[in-house]
């Protein structure tokens, strides 16, 4: 009985088991980074996304670089890590490029693992991509890690983005807590 209070207490119900479960406490975790990723954008004064990305990279002490770069067919962004820094790219010509690097700041921020790149890309033939898209594929259907981070990176930019609103009406992220202390 206590254990299912204490479930009920945390908002989480009693019946859900497995990855249910995983997704409501990634939603608590996902709105915790989100309320983080605000707070130092509100420190930095930063005033539209690219300088909250800029803001994430000086208090990681790795810095965040955004690029366009043309991507697979059908990929609109990616994250590429690097020894000393990040890099995003994003697909030239997207509906929704905020969308998308909110996206994948949420894999930077949530530290998922990808592919790391190397300091020198190699350029690969379609064939071999596909092969090794399809074998990460299969890992990821294996244990799920790739659903759940895929899920947490686009809960995250969709709370980002609701949270940042303020800034598409004029005013700074700085004037978010503000906001929402009036609600």
């Amino acid at each position: 009985m206590v254990g299912r209070r204490a479930r009920v207490a945390a908002g989480m119900p009693a019946g859900l088991r497995g990855p249910e479960r995983r997704r409501l406490r990634s939603y608590r975790r996902v709105a915790g980074v989100v309320d983080a990723v605000v707070a130092v954008a509100a420190d930095a004064d930063a005033d539209d996304l690219g300088e909250l990305v800029d803001a994430i990279g000086a208090e990681r002490n790795r810095p965040i670089e955004v690029v366009q770069a043309r991507l697979a067919p059908g990929v609109c962004g990616q994250r590429r890590a690097y020894p000393g820094h990040d890099v995003i790219v994003l697909a030239p010509e997207l509906p929704d490029p905020a969308r998308t690097l909110a996206h994948e700041l949420g894999h930077v921020v949530f530290d998922h693992d990808g592919a790391p790149a190397g300091a020198v890309t190699l350029e690969a033939s379609e064939d071999l991509i596909a092969y090794m898209l399809s074998q990460r594929a299969t890992k990821a259907v294996e244990d799920g890690s790739d659903e759940l981070a895929e899920w947490e990176a686009e809960t995250f930019a969709s709370m980002l983005l609701t949270r940042l609103r303020v800034v598409g009406r004029g005013h700074g992220v700085s004037v978010l807590r503000f906001d929402e202390a009036l609600g």
